[in-house]
């Protein structure tokens, strides 16, 4: 029995993952699917295809890109989410900070250099107008590593998933002072050079199953209450995400969309240009429109 694994932060966001390794679809070929959970993030997950370490990735869309630039062997094969990532802003919950407007320093707290943490940084600090000289970065690995930086008195910036974040917020641990929204599809299916050749057509049968299993439970009267229970977060906000977010289940990507997503990017400081589709994307195996 062969391994193939898939890895993704431990979040709503990837719950048909979590079905698809209950399933089991490509059992009977001898292939056991693994789904590995990674609180740090992108960026340890970009390391981890690089080392051999995973065969396929849910990365945040503008994690991935750079990475594919700086020389990362994998390639996208569809998006998984395909609605914009809302970013809560959070600081310590005894901060005198009650808004942006606030800050005297511009100092975040990121879980890995080239994390959506840190890119969604250069994001916020574009749409505030805020020197890119001004801006300081301490890595923290993961949530649990910013809360343990703000409890000790750290006045850092913290990005992340604002859904994910509410029971901190709740509990007072942090506090929110705002939000900021990726202006591109959140997420993206990555697999490494290495896994498409050793697996092949499997790999695509993987992500046609994911795609299956994510309109089927989008049509489940009942998936607030599951997902609820399942990551034990509130209700009551599991059901306003669902209103704002799409699960992509089909393998299409818009080629101007993508190329729109690219050119931001490159404003950013993202990415140092804009790179050609044939390079990162699996285009033989997705229907690219536009």
């Amino acid at each position: 029995m062969k391994n193939l694994r898939i890895t993704g932060v431990p979040e709503h966001f990837n719950f048909p993952f979590v079905l698809l390794e209950n399933e089991q679809p490509l059992k009977y070929q001898g292939i056991q699917i693994e789904w590995i959970e990674e609180s740090r993030g992108s960026g340890q997950m970009n390391l981890a295809l690089r080392n051999g370490e995973t065969d396929l990735a849910i990365l945040l869309t503008e994690s991935f890109l750079k990475d594919f630039e700086a020389g990362n062997p994998s390639k996208m094969i569809g998006y998984h989410v395909e609605t914009p990532l809302n970013w809560g802003i959070h600081v310590r919950s005894g901060s005198a900070v009650k808004s942006l407007l606030d800050l005297k320093k511009k100092h975040f707290l990121v879980s890995r250099m080239g994390s959506g943490s840190h890119l969604m940084a250069l994001v916020l600090a574009k749409r505030e107008v805020w020197k890119k000289e001004e801006l300081t970065f301490e890595t923290v690995n993961n949530m649990e590593g910013a809360k343990a930086a703000m409890d000790i008195g750290n006045e850092g910036i913290f990005l992340w998933e604002k859904y994910t974040t509410s029971p901190m917020v709740e509990n007072h641990t942090m506090k929110r002072i705002g939000e900021v929204p990726s202006p591109w599809p959140c997420f993206v299916m990555v697999a490494s050079e290495k896994a498409l050749a050793e697996f092949g057509d499997q790999i695509f049968t993987i992500r046609d199953r994911v795609y299956g299993i994510s309109k089927s439970i989008s049509a489940d009267p009942d998936l607030a209450k599951k997902l609820s229970k399942f990551y034990r977060l509130d209700q009551r906000g599991i059901e306003n995400w669902l209103e704002e977010t799409r699960w992509k289940t089909e393998a299409i990507v818009s080629k101007s969309e993508l190329e729109d997503a690219m050119n931001t990017m490159e404003e950013l400081g993202i990415l140092n240009s804009k790179l050609p589709l044939e390079r990162f994307l699996t285009l033989d195996r997705l229907n690219l429109l536009d």
